[in-house]
């Protein structure tokens, strides 16, 4: 089966076709035919950029206004007579699509019908700035393929196995009946695959397992997976809560909000544009959110550079062991994300002194490991350190599988 992956921003769709079923599934035999974006939708100058696999990448500039032109575009590229890798639009048997917040109406993947739409739309007030534009992008495909089935697979629901001691604040808890003001939680799909292919690799089954995920990008997270199930993570009610990010804030004192709207008379959308796009580390180093720029900076002598890695780091280490914590005891610390699989200082700086729990890492074996799986773990080390690249996109595929064949899912 042939599944087109969608994921689609504001501006931007991410995609991937797909070629797997329930036997390749079983076998990890499923394969990406080839992957591409189309960002700059709505403007004249919009870029395609596609990569078959293993052919080189191409990109086209045209005028795309609209998600529909966009994925019309898709397919017109996936069915190239000389670049693509399907003879026609026919050739895609589903669609899956990423679907930001499920809120608690989804604890799993779903068929999209009527009624799973309309649930969707009613999760609009809890990510304004998401659901609509994946909403937009699926009304765009079913439209240009509409006889194919198509499948919702959500941020939040691998977070829907969080007991109530975890997903609920210190608020007055008719807050939560009235508002649905809960921790969600958010990059379900990477925590997902990481720790489905931690068990892999470390040759045990989910009733045996322990697992902190840290999914470290411009966004960043952690997740304590134990048994196979979200049982904490540090993403909340928004994608600010937790650690330092590239341009989040991460974890604040509430009170500190409103002294700083008060004292710089910032207005609501001021105050919200401050802390999820010029905090965190841009906003600390004041030279960049992107942590290559930093480390490089850092190299230079730049202070506030070391300083913004050295926060990022020390509040990861305590997620780890707070983790550790709720859970017992851990097997392994999974590093998936563009830091997390690629910057070997952050990853040796987020374990340092924890060598308590078991946790060590291998200078050797770090350093030679970027963007590919790896066993990081100094020898002497009971607690495993891994770095797995994520594929969120190959979870979306497996469950529109799994959804179209009516199997159970992973």
């Amino acid at each position: 089966m042939k599944v087109l992956v969608l994921n689609c921003g504001s501006s931007s769709v991410k995609y991937q076709l797909i070629e797997t079923s329930l036997e390749a599934i079983e076998k990890n035999e499923d394969h990406a035919l080839g992957r591409g974006s189309v960002e700059r939708i709505g403007t004249a100058a919009a870029v395609h950029t596609f990569q078959a696999a293993g052919r080189d990448k191409v990109t086209d500039s045209k005028e795309i206004l609209e998600h529909r032109d966009a994925l019309a575009d898709i397919l017109r590229m996936l069915a190239h007579p000389e670049r693509g890798v399907i003879a026609g639009p026919a050739d895609v048997d589903a669609v899956g699509h990423r679907m930001v917040h499920g809120g608690e109406r989804f604890t799993a993947s779903a068929l999209a019908t009527p009624e799973a739409i309309r649930a969707v739309q009613d999760c609009v007030p809890l990510a304004p700035l998401h659901n609509p534009s994946n909403l937009r992008g699926y009304e765009a495909a079913r439209r240009i393929l509409p006889d194919v089935p198509h499948a919702l697979v959500f941020d939040t629901a691998y977070h829907q196995t969080m007991p109530p001691v975890a997903f609920l604040y210190g608020l007055p808890y008719v807050l939560y009946t009235r508002h649905a003001v809960r921790r969600y939680g958010f990059h379900g799909t990477s925590h997902r695959f990481v720790g489905w292919r931690s068990r892999v690799l470390l040759g045990k089954p989910r009733e045996q397992t322990r697992l902190i995920t840290c999914h470290l990008g411009n966004g960043a997270s952690v997740c304590a997976i134990d048994h196979g199930r979200s049982v904490d993570t540090s993403l909340g009610f928004t994608p600010i809560e937790g650690l330092i990010m590239g341009t989040r804030c991460g974890d604040l004192d509430p009170g500190a909000i409103f002294h700083v709207m008060h004292a710089e008379d910032l207005s609501e959308h001021q105050l919200t544009t401050m802390l999820n796009k010029h905090s965190g580390l841009q906003g600390i180093s004041g030279v960049s959110n992107d942590m290559r720029e930093l480390l490089e900076a850092e190299a230079k002598g730049h202070e506030r550079a070391k300083l913004a890695i050295d926060m990022f780091c020390y509040r990861l280490r305590k997620y780890i062991a707070a983790y550790a914590g709720v859970m017992g005891g851990v097997d392994a610390v999974i590093f998936t994300g563009g830091i997390g699989e690629n910057a070997s200082p952050v990853r040796a700086r987020s374990v340092v002194g924890l060598e308590f729990m078991g946790l060590k890492i291998d200078p050797a074996k770090n350093a030679a490991a970027a963007g590919m799986e790896a066993d990081v773990s100094a020898a002497e080390a009971s607690v495993r350190t891994l770095v797995i690249p994520t594929n969120e996109e190959l979870i979306i595929a497996r469950d529109t599988v799994r959804l179209v064949a009516g199997a159970e899912q992973d």
